[in-house]
């Protein structure tokens, strides 16, 4: 990029990475240290998926996304940010080895422990309980209620649990925009793309307060309230 002398670090928020790095960005320019920040959600998960496990091989895919954060010019304005973690429940979607824990080694690998494992029925509960609280939350720090949101772009998990957060917060099928028919589940990167995806099919209007909200590995969660 010719970025030369720039700050450059990665955060590991799994799924939910995409809005943590937002937060991260729009405290960095609040504090005054910095005048733009690049937030880039990228995430390849066919890497270690185990093609064999029919419950996690079919759900997930590859993807990038990014945007630019600054003070002063068009574009949405960060409104709220509410995030939430939960690690005693990190053991349900996990790569189990290859950190510090368990190092990369021959058992490991045999075991197949460098693969994705998930406890879907699990994850699922947990789930449909964040995704609606903490969309709920942000609204209520900017005196807003769901009434006020014109669409909600959510992580692309699983449609079942976009149907379940759908039906638990009341919002008709044309406030929630989805794509994960299309790409499968990209984690971090699901919610940067289908945001752009949501601007350009036209689903976005001036002064529309759009919800974009993540759940996942971790678990981590947050919701990012923004206005065009």
């Amino acid at each position: 990029l010719g970025a030369k002398g720039a700050v450059a670090f990665d955060i590991a928020a799994a799924c939910s990475g995409f809005n943590y790095a937002l937060d991260i960005a729009e405290k960095y320019l609040a504090s005054g240290s910095v005048k733009t920040a690049l937030v880039i959600a990228a995430d390849c998960l066919s890497k270690v998926i185990n093609w064999k496990d029919r419950g996690t091989c079919v759900l997930f895919g590859d993807g990038a996304s990014a945007c630019v954060v600054s003070y002063g010019k068009p574009g949405y304005t960060i409104e709220n940010v509410s995030l939430g973690a939960d690690g005693e429940q990190s053991d349900l979607l996990i790569l189990p080895a290859g950190g510090s824990k368990r190092p990369a080694s021959y058992e490991t690998v045999q075991d197949g422990l460098h693969f994705l494992q998930m406890e879907g029925r699990e994850v699922f509960k947990h789930a449909v309980t964040r995704f609606p609280e903490v969309i709920i939350e942000g609204l209520e720090c900017n005196n807003l209620n769901i009434d006020d949101v014109s669409l909600v772009i959510p992580h692309q998990a699983n449609y079942r649990i976009t149907q379940a957060v759908q039906k638990r917060l009341g919002v008709s099928d044309d406030k929630v925009f989805s794509n994960i028919h299309k790409y499968g589940n990209t984690t971090a990167a699901s919610v940067g793309i289908a945001l752009t995806e949501a601007i350009d099919e036209g689903k976005i209007n001036k002064n529309d307060i759009v919800v974009l909200a993540a759940f996942g590995a971790g678990f981590y969660w947050g919701s990012v309230i923004i206005k065009w």
